[in-house]
């Protein structure tokens, strides 16, 4: 595929942090035109993000369309080798709702908060 896509993630999450740097090897593997812009080191402006809408959920840029949750995933997924198959099995109608109930209401939720966790124990860290 042609399309230019950036992955957004929050890179201090050591979970998104592993999953997406399997993207990226995947990536580089291929010589795909894949980009990937962290939540501590890119300008989310840029995205049209802040700081925790970024931490929040798992976005990809795509031909200039802000892409989130579930479909940014399979957004990606669909442009991989070896990952098209997951693309469009969440694609499916039923998964689709379910994974991205899932995703919505309980792993992404989760995931933001264990994030700002980290970030206050970093916070205090400082102040001491």
């Amino acid at each position: 595929m042609n399309k230019k896509t950036t992955v957004i993630y929050n890179d201090t999450c050591p979970i998104c942090a592993r999953e997406v740097n399997g993207y990226r090897r995947a990536t580089t593997r291929h010589d795909m035109d894949i980009a990937y812009a962290g939540l501590s080191d890119c300008d989310l402006a840029a995205f049209g993000l802040t700081r925790d809408q970024a931490a929040k959920r798992f976005h990809v840029m795509q031909d200039g369309e802000l892409i989130s949750g579930i479909p940014a995933f399979a957004a990606l997924w669909r442009q991989m080798p070896g990952l098209k198959w997951l693309a469009w099995i969440v694609s499916l109608p039923l998964i689709r709702t379910v994974a991205a109930l899932v995703y919505d209401y309980i792993l992404a939720p989760l995931l933001f908060t264990l994030h700002k966790r980290r970030e206050a124990r970093g916070n205090a860290k400082k102040i001491a």
